[in-house]
Order: structure tokens, then sequence, then C-alpha cells
């Protein structure tokens, strides 16, 4: 190859360049595309109401289960 050969190719390789360049941000990379919209997520407030005494039972360790009141669950009378 000639000098001129390998001096137009790389010209036209660089034209190229900057016309696929201008032509993608034109096309793909709009300034519509560029803006975003957020759903805006409101505070966390520590405090929380006491719940029902009538769904929780505040002196068992689970407070969403009922305490069993039976004292000797082993001497059933039931058979």
């Amino acid at each position: 190859m000639k000098q001129k050969d390998i001096a137009l190719i790389i010209l036209i390789g660089f034209i190229s360049a900057v016309v696929s360049f201008l032509a993608s941000t034109r096309i793909f990379v709009t300034p519509a595309n560029r803006q975003q919209t957020v759903e805006v997520v409101d505070a966390i407030n520590p405090d929380f109401e006491r719940p029902d005494s009538k769904y929780f039972n505040s002196n068992s360790l689970n407070i969403a289960r009922t305490t069993d009141t039976n004292q000797t669950p082993f001497n059933s009378t039931q058979r």
C-alpha cells in the first residue's frame, strides 16, 4: 500500500468515528432520556402505638400468643 492509501484509511476512519459518535448522542441519548423521576420516601417515625391488649398479651414471652394457665399440663385427668 502506498502512504496516501494509509493516510486516506486513517482519515476515513476518524471521520466515521466522529460522525457515529455525534449520531449516537442525538439518537440514543436524548435529553429526555437523561432525566429520571424517583419516588420520595417518607421519614420513618421511631414512635409506635401500644398494641391492643385484646389481641396481644403483654405478660407472655411471645406477645402474639396467649399464655397457658394450666399449671400441671402432664397431670391431666382426661384420657
